[in-house]
């Protein structure tokens, strides 16, 4: 069964399975139709987000454990709610061996462990493990007293059967099936698959159908048990597997066997691209899925409240500020090569291993030799995945997309067009063979590492659209494709996840909200950053331009109020992601030192302070129309809307770990009590206070008008009518109709957009929003008041707050 919403949860050591069973009154009373948690099995020891899975056959014990799951389950049911299970199929936590029993095993006795064939591992050779801190820090190996642990200051390591004697720890070391070896060599010299550049999570082979049985048994046994609590599965990471059309078709078809049968629930975190003609790339066919985990909704409705008329105006305080113009396509190409050459070494290695020899190699050979053969051929390898123009193609029925980054790098790189186009001919005689099924794997990391993990750190002209899944050079997204979008949405894939913030997203909502407004504000943001920035520069390099100002003043303003200790920590993984100054293998000590100190220096100075909070009061009433307008549209369009945890109130968080610290759930029950009670938050700008109960108010009562009429009126939320306004400002206004055949709905979702240009055009005058079907007796379910006419006034229907939800009696 579907639910009719979701509330994601980060569970942890520090919120754990009896703290979320305490909160399910509170999330009911809100309006959440089911619970979706990050992963329950047992991960690394310590791990602060569950992604890091060491043993799949238990509920995680720093949480709770199995009785803890046990109670959870037991108050969803009482409680009338769902839950959503993520799961990581693609990867295993490797970091403490000791912590997952199959990776032990496989340390141990290397080819005759029964894991054997669990991990995407060669096996051929020993196992490299990249933890030593000096090429030469072997002599600081131990034996265990009983001479079958190999130990490193904190990291254990099996001995192998029989090998244990005799001879001194480094001998005993070279006898074993892993390699311990400098941190430094893991990329370039790395023999098993890994999550995009993380050693310490090792690659499962899930296409192996014992392997996927024993990894997948537990959490199928959960939804059997309990089919009525169990909506279905979220799946991690889908690109990163060898085959994820085959895996998808095996799992619905176990799930298929429980009790959920054809109607669990299936979403799969896939980030689809936006394509140069403006649309969407689609799940491959093949996949059975109900849809992806939102991240396309998140660009549409957060692009919605862009101005697409600023966007020169921002290009040229962005070309002011660093003295260059420079593509998004060509910092991209750079960003995905630094990580072919520097990052991904190994599976670039691993993959031109693959490619088969051509008539040209032989004179490559007999000129320069094995060496410069290989080399050329681990060029083209990086060219072609450089040049994917999405995260992964899914051959055969990729073929188009394969064909783009084949053009694209024959065109950028002559030279290797030779052996460009023999992979391309090796590929497509082979779509399930090796050769593709590796390149296919390691275009995704390519792909997120270059794009989402670095260049959106770097390219930083407007960062409300540098966010997972974003296009930061398609400036804004016109009702009109908005609408097209949320219509396919409701035709083609009506249980998809709809999302605003993650637990991955660059900035929460609310920051992106407010950032959105600095495209109507033009002259205003470059005014402020060229009085700022002159008062407080960031460190430079001759290296790079001082991108990461721009970053820098942005997060300030779209996060404010905040203090030095958040904007540090957030500025410091900012400048290591985007790898200009410094980065977090090759750190630059006095770069870092001086980044650290920034926010204190800006922070700290009193004339500063006033100067960002009056640029930020002339921004912030606008942006908060903005965050209740994308809240309504997501909660009351086509999908399943998840509300990441905290969300439900307006809230000001970067990056992770920004974005996962703890909530105040208390002040949260308190103000939905007061809602119900009575209480009415004042008129949204009535207060300059964003922490103000009114501001904070608002937005929890958006919120839970949405998800209570979704839950309890769930016929309500199906079908897709553009309802437009008509007048001086019907520009301004989005409006859709849900609930019926059109002419005929029963429900009216209407959003302000662009609200800093509609208070400078004078406001909405005469504009109205004619209802569908000449109906006079709708009520909007966020103030609990009638409605006047079948064409109410924008002025009197959104004088209080800049959204309205209109129901109507059947």
């Amino acid at each position: 069964m579907i639910p009719p919403s979701t509330y994601r949860l980060q569970l942890s050591p520090d919120q754990d399975l009896a703290a979320a069973t305490d909160l399910l009154g509170y999330l009911s009373d809100l309006g959440a139709g089911a619970l979706y948690c990050s992963p329950l099995l047992q991960p690394a020891p310590g791990s602060k987000h569950g992604y890091d899975v060491v043993d799949p056959t238990h509920v995680n014990d720093e949480i709770g454990g199995e009785p803890a799951r046990v109670a959870l389950v037991r108050a969803l049911r009482e409680a009338g709610m769902r839950a959503l299970l993520d799961l990581v199929p693609n990867h295993m936590g490797v970091a403490v061996p000791a912590a997952n029993p199959s990776w032990w095993s496989l340390l141990r006795l290397g080819r005759e462990s029964p894991y054997a064939g669990w991990y995407d591992a060669d096996l051929s050779t020993p196992i490299i493990i990249p933890v030593l801190g000096s090429p030469e820090d072997t002599s600081a190996l131990e034996l265990s007293d009983d001479r079958e642990e190999l130990r490193y200051y904190e990291h254990r390591y099996p001995v192998a059967p029989g090998t244990g004697e005799p001879g001194t720890p480094q001998e005993v070391h070279e006898r074993q099936h892993y390699r311990l070896v400098h941190w430094r060599r893991g990329n370039a010299e790395l023999t098993y698959r890994r999550f995009f550049d993380v050693s310490d999570l090792a690659a499962v082979r899930v296409d192996d159908p014992e392997v996927f049985e024993a990894t997948h048994a537990e959490v199928l046994r959960w939804i059997a048990t309990d089919p009525d609590v169990w909506s279905g599965l979220r799946i991690d990471h889908p690109d990163g597997l060898t085959a994820p059309g085959a895996y998808l078709q095996r799992l619905r078809a176990r799930l298929a066997e429980t009790a959920l049968g054809e109607d669990a629930w299936l979403l799969v975190e896939k980030i689809t691209s936006l394509r140069a003609d403006g649309t969407t790339e689609a799940l491959p066919a093949t996949w059975p899925a109900d849809g992806t985990t939102g991240y396309d909704a998140l660009r549409e409705v957060g692009g919605l409240f862009v101005d697409p008329r600023g966007e020169s105006l921002i290009e040229q305080v962005a070309v002011e500020h660093t003295g260059a113009r420079e593509r998004l396509s060509v910092a991209e190409h750079v960003a995905k090569r630094l990580v072919t050459d520097e990052i991904l070494v190994a599976e670039v290695r691993r993959i031109a291993a693959l490619v088969p020899e051509g008539p040209e190699d032989a004179d490559v050979v007999r000129e320069a030799g094995d060496a410069a053969e290989r080399s050329s051929t681990i060029d083209a390898v990086a060219e072609l995945l450089a040049a994917y123009p999405v995260y992964r193609s899914y051959l055969p029925a990729g073929r188009a997309d394969l064909e783009r980054a084949v053009d694209t790098a024959c065109t950028a790189r002559p030279e290797l067009a030779e052996t460009v186009r023999r992979i391309r001919g090796a590929m497509l005689a082979e779509p399930d063979g090796p050769l593709t099924l590796r390149i296919e794997q390691t275009s995704g990391m390519v792909t997120a590492k270059g794009v989402e993990d670095t260049t959106f750190y770097r390219w930083n002209r407007f960062v409300a659209l540098n966010e997972v899944g974003g296009a930061p050079d398609h400036f804004g997204v016109s009702p009109v494709a908005f609408h097209a979008a949320n219509a396919h949405r409701d035709a083609a894939t009506p249980a998809a996840m709809t999302t605003l913030s993650t637990h991955d997203t660059k900035r929460s909502e609310d920051v992106r909200a407010r950032l959105a407004v600095l495209s109507e504000l033009t002259a205003e943001w470059g005014a402020f950053l060229r009085k700022l920035s002159v008062r407080h520069p960031l460190p430079r390099s001759g290296l790079t331009s001082p991108s990461l100002e721009l970053l820098a003043w942005q997060s300030l303003v779209g996060a404010w109020p905040i203090t030095a200790e958040r904007l540090g920590g957030y500025l410091t993984k900012a400048s290591k992601e985007a790898k200009l100054v410094t980065a977090h293998v090759d750190a630059v000590p006095e770069v870092d030192e001086a980044i650290a100190a920034w926010p204190d220096a800006v922070l700290g100075s009193a004339e500063t302070v006033a100067d960002i909070e009056a640029f930020v009061r002339l921004v912030d009433r606008f942006g908060r129309s903005n965050a209740l307008g994308q809240k309504l549209l997501q909660l009351a369009g086509p999908g399943v809307p998840d509300v990441y945890q905290g969300t439900e109130l307006i809230e000001y968080s970067l990056v992770d770990p920004d974005n996962r610290r703890p909530v105040d759930f208390a002040r949260r029950r308190e103000l939905l009590a007061r809602l119900d009670g009575g209480w009415l938050p004042g008129p949204l700008a009535a207060s300059d206070d964003p922490d103000s109960d009114d501001v904070r108010g608002t937005k929890l009562l958006v919120t839970a008008a949405a998800l209570r009429l979704r839950r309890f009126r769930p016929e309500l939320f199906s079908g897709y009518t553009p309802v437009p306004a008509a007048g001086p400002a019907a520009d301004h206004a989005v409006g859709f109709g849900r609930g019926g055949p059109a002419g005929r709905e029963r429900l009216v979702a209407v959003a302000t957009r662009l609200p800093a240009g509609l208070e400078a055009d004078d406001g909405w005058r005469d504009t109205v929003l004619p209802l569908p079907g000449g109906a006079d007796d709708w009520t909007d379910m966020i103030t609990g008041t009638p409605v006047q006419g079948s064409a109410p006034r924008l002025a009197e229907l959104l004088v209080r707050y800049p959204v309205a939800l209109l129901v109507r009696p059947a």
